[in-house]
């Protein structure tokens, strides 16, 4: 099974949510299931997108406690923190000195172009309450999975840890996340082409 395959299982699976099945229509109407999680450092590959959310999912399932955790919680946030990236990325091209030949050659590479700019976590929200309603605490997580890399943090904002300090489920997307990114997806990443980076 597939990355794409084991997200749509996992999805239909713990996501029952009205709301639910016309956001899966959305992401299969946009490069979601083909597009990177970054352009260099985790997953900037052809399906990294996927791979990642996957990946984070898995990763929360260790901090899962029965009889306060939801199982739906943990498949919306794992699987959609990161939908902001559904139509972001694009091929380029730059040109790149072949050392053993000192000849140019052309070589492709992810750039970012972001038709929306409305932030990371908050637009990941906003994308998923055109369909369906999120709990506040998931919206919460969503928001602030980048803990200190989270632009608004980097500014000043300190609602981050109000927010980590009232909803659990935040802290453990971020911690999932970070996992995922630095342990689990270390050397996931390929240019365009295939070769690994």
């Amino acid at each position: 099974m597939g990355y794409k395959e084991e997200f749509i299982e996992i999805y239909q699976r713990e996501i029952k949510r009205q709301g639910s099945e016309p956001l899966l229509s959305w992401l299969q109407q946009t490069d979601f299931f083909t597009a990177p999680a970054s352009t260099r450092y985790h997953c900037a590959c052809l399906g990294g997108l996927v791979q990642h959310s996957v990946s984070v999912y898995q990763t929360m399932q260790k901090y899962y406690e029965e009889g306060i955790d939801s199982r739906e919680s943990f498949a919306i946030c794992g699987l959609l923190h990161d939908i902001c990236k559904a139509q972001f990325y694009k091929v380029s091209s730059r040109n790149v000195k072949n050392e053993q030949t000192g000849q140019w050659e052309k070589k492709p590479y992810y750039s970012i172009e972001d038709q929306f700019p409305y932030g990371h976590g908050e637009k990941s929200v906003f994308l998923i309450e055109r369909f369906l309603r999120l709990k506040t605490s998931e919206a919460m997580a969503i928001r602030w999975h980048m803990g200190g890399f989270d632009d608004a943090v980097k500014g000043g904002c300190n609602a981050i840890s109000q927010a980590y300090e009232r909803y659990p489920l935040a802290v453990k997307l971020h911690l999932s996340d970070l996992e995922s990114t630095y342990l689990h997806e270390n050397g996931t990443s390929a240019v365009p082409n295939g070769h690994i980076k």
